[in-house]
C-alpha cells in the first residue's frame, strides 16, 4: 500500500521510491530534507527511548506543518504486536510508526512477560495520534485443570499454555512490572541450559554460543524485557551467517549436517544473498524445525493459570486465551504442521469459562475461516469477549489485517475500540473497567458493554486525530 507521502511545495524535487519493511513509501523531497526524515526514521531504533521520542516528534511535526502527509486513513487495528522488549526489530516507537504508516487506526503492544515498552508506546501514540492499548502475554502451567497432559496451544511444551492480558490500566504498569520480574529471571536460568543444549544439537565448536556474550546483548533484559527462544536462534542465525554466508553452503549445513527440512519458500529466501530479511527468515525456519531438540519445559516461570487470573483481576486487566488452532502450513514460517485446540475445542471453551476468562484472542491472518466460526460461535455461547491481532515479530510481516475487514471479522473493529474505552475508564478508576461489577450491572450482556464502550474508545481515537490533523 502507499502509505506515506513527503511533500514540500515550490521547491525542486527529487522523487524516489523504496521499500522499507511492511509499507512502500514514495516521497518527494529535496534531497537533505529526505535524508532529515530517513535519519528521524531510523532514530526510532536508537538504543535510548529519549532519542526514539525525539525522532518521532520530529516525525510528527513534518505530519502537523504538511512536509509529511499522512497516510490513507483506514479502520484496520492491531492488538498484538511485539517490541524489542520481547523479540521484535521495532522498538515501541518504532512499531508505532509502522503501524500509523500502515494505516492502522489503533495499535496495541503485546509483549513476553514485559510491560516495559508500554510508556514509550503510549507515549508515541499520542505524539502521532494513534490510539494504543497495552498488554502482556505470558505462559500458564494448566497441569491443574482438566486440560492437563494436552497440548494447548504451546507447540512446545503440554499442559502448557499462552494467554495474554489486555487492556491494562496505565496506573498498573509498575505492578505488572514487579509481577513479572522474578519470572524473567527464572527464564533466563532456562535460558542458559537451553544454550548449552542447543550447543550438543549444533557440534560444531565455530557455531558454540555463549549466552552473555551472544544472547543477553540481543535483548533489551536490562530495561525490564525479557529474552526467548527466538533470541537464542537468532544468536545462533548470525553465527551461522558468519561461518558460511549467505546461500546455498549455509543451506547445505541446515539440511545435511542439523538434518532439518525446510518449504520450498524458504529455501528460496535462504538462496538469495540479497534477501533483506536473510537473518529473520533463516531464525524462522530454525524455530519451526530446531526448538524440539534443545527445549527445556518451562516450569518456575509459569504461574499457575488460577493465579495469573487472579493478577488479572486484581490489576483490573482483561484476561483473554490465545487460540492458536491446528496448523496445516504456517503463514510465517516459524511453526510446522501441528494439531492444538481444535481437536477438543468445545471442552477448551468448557474450561476457559470455569476459570473465569473474559475473552479469546484470535488472529484472522493465520486461520481458515472455518476455524475461526467455531470460535467466535463458542465466544457467543459462552459470552466471551472476542479481540483480534496479527503477530508482529519479524520486518517482513505486515502490521495490516485486510482481512478485518471481511463481514465475519469486522466486529472486531469495535472490539478494539471498546478494549481502548476499557483501558481508558480502568485507568481513571479500576472500577469502571468493562468487566467490573458497575459495568456488568449497567449492560448485562456482553454486545451492549461493547457498545458502550467503544464509543468512549473511539471519541479518544478522534480527539487523537484531531490534535494531528
Amino acid at each position: 500500500m502507499l502509505a506515506i507521502y513527503s511533500r514540500y511545495v515550490n521547491q525542486p524535487l527529487t522523487t524516489r521510491v523504496r521499500s522499507d519493511y511492511s509499507y512502500t513509501c514514495i516521497l518527494c523531497y529535496p534531497t537533505g530534507a529526505f535524508m532529515d526524515i530517513q535519519s528521524s526514521i531510523e532514530q526510532l531504533n536508537h538504543p535510548r527511548r529519549e532519542k526514539r521520542l525525539e525522532a518521532l516528534c520530529r516525525l510528527s511535526s513534518g505530519l502537523k506543518t504538511g512536509k509529511i502527509e499522512a497516510p490513507p486513513a483506514g479502520e484496520e487495528v492491531n492488538n498484538h504486536i511485539h517490541t524489542i522488549y520481547s523479540f521484535s526489530p521495532y522498538s515501541p516507537a518504532k512499531a508505532v510508526w509502522m503501524s500509523y504508516t500502515s494505516g492502522l487506526r489503533t495499535a496495541g503492544i503485546m509483549d513476553h512477560d514485559s510491560i516495559s515498552g508500554a510508556e514509550e508506546f503510549i507515549e508515541a501514540g499520542e505524539r502521532i495520534g494513534l490510539a494504543t492499548t497495552i498488554g502482556v502475554e505470558c505462559r500458564c502451567d494448566f497441569s491443574s485443570t482438566a486440560l492437563a497432559g494436552r497440548r494447548i496451544n504451546n507447540p512446545d511444551q503440554f499442559s502448557n499454555a499462552y494467554i495474554a492480558l489486555h487492556g491494562i490500566p496505565h496506573t498498573q504498569i509498575e505492578t505488572v512490572t514487579a509481577y513479572f520480574r522474578p519470572y524473567l529471571k527464572a527464564r533466563n536460568q532456562r535460558n542458559r541450559l537451553m544454550v548449552e543444549s542447543l550447543n550438543a544439537v549444533v557440534v560444531d565448536p565455530n557455531l558454540v554460543l555463549d549466552f552473555d556474550r551472544d544472547v543477553l546483548p540481543l535483548s533489551m533484559y536490562h530495561e525490564g524485557g525479557s529474552i526467548t527462544e527466538r533470541h537464542i536462534l537468532f544468536a545462533l542465525a548470525n553465527r551461522l551467517i558468519l561461518r558460511f554466508g549467505k546461500g546455498s553452503a549455509l543451506l547445505t549445513f541446515f539440511q545435511e549436517q542439523l538434518g532439518l527440512d525446510i518449504s520450498d519458500q524458504v529455501r528460496d529466501h535462504l538462496l538469495d544473498s540479497a534477501n533483506p530479511y536473510y537473518p529473520y527468515d533463516l531464525l524462522g525456519a530454525l524455530k519451526s524445525e530446531l526448538v524440539s531438540t534443545f527445549y527445556v519445559d518451562a516450569s518456575e516461570e509459569c504461574p499457575d493459570v488460577r493465579e495469573a487470573l487472579a493478577f488479572c483481576d486484581r490489576i483490573g486487566a482483561i484476561s483473554a486465551y490465545a487460540y492458536l488452532g491446528d496448523i496445516k502450513e504456517s503463514v510465517t514460517g516459524d511453526k510446522k504442521a501441528q494439531a492444538f485446540e481444535d481437536g477438543y475445542l468445545e471442552e477448551l471453551f468448557e474450561v476457559l469459562s470455569e476459570l473465569g476468562f473474559q475473552a479469546v484472542t484470535y488472529m484472522p491472518t493465520r486461520n481458515a475461516p472455518e476455524q475461526l466460526q467455531r470460535v467466535q460461535s463458542l465466544c457467543r455461547k459462552h459470552s466471551l469477549f472476542e479481540i483480534s491481532g496479527v503477530d508482529i515479530n519479524s520486518p517482513r510481516q505486515s502490521f495490516s489485517c485486510p482481512e478485518i475487514r471481511q463481514d465475519q471479522f469486522h466486529h472486531l473493529i469495535d472490539s478494539t475500540w471498546a478494549l481502548i474505552g476499557h483501558e481508558l475508564e480502568a485507568t481513571r478508576d479500576l472500577g469502571k473497567g468493562m468487566f467490573r461489577q458497575e459495568a456488568m450491572a449497567k449492560y448485562p450482556r456482553l454486545e451492549e458493554r461493547v457498545e458502550a464502550y467503544q464509543r468512549i474508545g473511539r471519541d479518544y481515537g478522534s480527539g487523537l486525530n484531531s490534535s494531528i490533523g
